[in-house]
């Protein structure tokens, strides 16, 4: 039996660190895409803007993975072509996640590191893989996936639209069942939010729109280091295909946003979500029966147990941060900016919750890991802590080769 979507929502959010939103979405059922831009001077918001734009006017549906590769392909060059023309916009560039529905299957086209996840009875499971350079690693053996996800450098991506005058894009095409729930989102999410998390919060919610704000709102509450963009869509059989409802055609009218509208996008969040008739929020905040995760009502602590539990709490933070405060003394490393500069770290190179970091950034040259040797190179991405000394000698000797 067909598949119709029978209920879909989109949200983005400019996030607490960022003063503009570079994240672009459709949400135009069948298909539906998240672009996260990249680039200075508002150039990444340009960039996301075109691949959005470029899906919303394409023609898909016919043969849906190489149509996706299409989309990629035509917008890879527009953005490349506008680059090169236009030294404002040099540099820029997208990524590019977009799901097709088609029948009973929905196919994807991937390029960079926004994300595409199915939660199906239950479980939340990543679809996509991410071209950056921690993935990398990790595919390598040289980080665990817990190493990854806290890596200083995981931000840098290894494939983009607009860098290069061709890209490459993975498509791939998966069997859909009625119940699915597929989540598109750009890294601001699962930068923030653990999948964890989000799998609670997706398969808690009373409704698409109720669990994209809550998604929105978690991301920002973690610390909202990025812009934050989520597209969600729901299947179910098609009982009737004649009875004159909406099936895989022109369900929902899409949206790109911007940082001009991101704002209102926020306020009517819930005004602008399409979705079916879905059981109503509990006055008490709780997730109703049907739910494929319920929350556990939690015995009351006495309150004796939890001053206690308090001061421990207390006392392990304080612990804490006197072991971060020492390995801060003791270790260096030499890594690389957001924007892919060597660069001398102080500590070690890892995260922690929160957004909190144990290293700092002490000196940065103007030369890019990319001009660098295949050993140097080695020794940059590879992020191991190491003395004083020899980070020192190490970056004084990459700086050197910039003047």
């Amino acid at each position: 039996m067909a598949l119709r979507i029978a209920e879909q929502a989109a949200l983005s959010d400019v996030g607490r660190a960022r003063q503009s939103n570079e994240d672009s979405y459709l949400e135009r059922a069948p298909l539906f895409v998240v672009a996260d831009g990249m680039g200075g001077a508002r150039a990444g918001e340009v960039a996301s803007a075109i691949a959005v734009e470029t899906a919303r006017s394409s023609d898909v549906g016919a043969s849906p993975e190489q149509d996706l590769a299409t989309v990629v392909h035509d917008a890879n060059r527009e953005i490349y072509e506008k680059a090169q023309a236009d030294s404002e916009h040099a540099g820029m560039g997208t990524t590019f996640t977009g799901a097709l529905v088609t029948g009973s299957e929905v196919a994807v086209g991937h390029v960079g590191d926004s994300r595409m996840y199915r939660f199906r009875d239950g479980e939340l499971e990543r679809l996509t893989q991410d071209h950056s350079l921690v993935e990398e690693f990790v595919r390598q053996g040289k980080l665990t996936p817990e190493e990854a996800e806290v890596h200083p450098q995981r931000s840098i991506i290894t494939r983009a639209l607009g860098p290069e005058p061709d890209v490459q894009v993975d498509t791939f095409t998966f069997p859909a069942r009625a119940g699915d729930i597929y989540l598109i989102c750009s890294d601001g999410l699962t930068g923030m939010v653990s999948e964890d998390e989000i799998a609670e919060i997706v398969g808690a919610g009373p409704n698409l729109g109720a669990s994209a704000k809550r998604l929105i709102d978690t991301a920002n509450r973690n610390g909202g280091r990025d812009n934050i963009t989520v597209v969600l869509f729901r299947l179910e059989d098609d009982a009737d295909e004649d009875d004159g409802t909406d099936t895989l055609g022109d369900q929902a009218t899409s949206a790109g946003v911007s940082a001009d509208s991101v704002r209102a996008a926020v306020a009517e969040a819930e005004a602008t979500t399409t979705h079916t008739a879905a059981p109503p929020r509990a006055e008490s905040g709780g997730v109703p029966a049907s739910s494929p995760i319920s929350r556990r009502r939690e015995p009351r602590i006495p309150r004796t147990r939890r001053i206690f539990a308090a001061i421990a709490a207390l006392l392990v933070v304080l612990a804490a941060v006197a072991v971060i405060w020492v390995v801060d003394r003791q270790f260096w490393f030499v890594g690389t900016t957001s924007s892919g500069q060597v660069a001398l770290y102080r500590g070690l190179p890892y995260e922690l919750p929160l957004g909190i970091r144990l290293y700092s950034r002490e000196r940065v040259s103007a030369v890019p890991a990319t001009n660098l040797d295949a050993k140097q190179r080695s020794y940059v991405l590879d992020h191991h802590a190491r003395g004083r000394g020899d980070s020192v000698a190490l970056f004084d000797q990459i700086d050197a080769g910039a003047r």
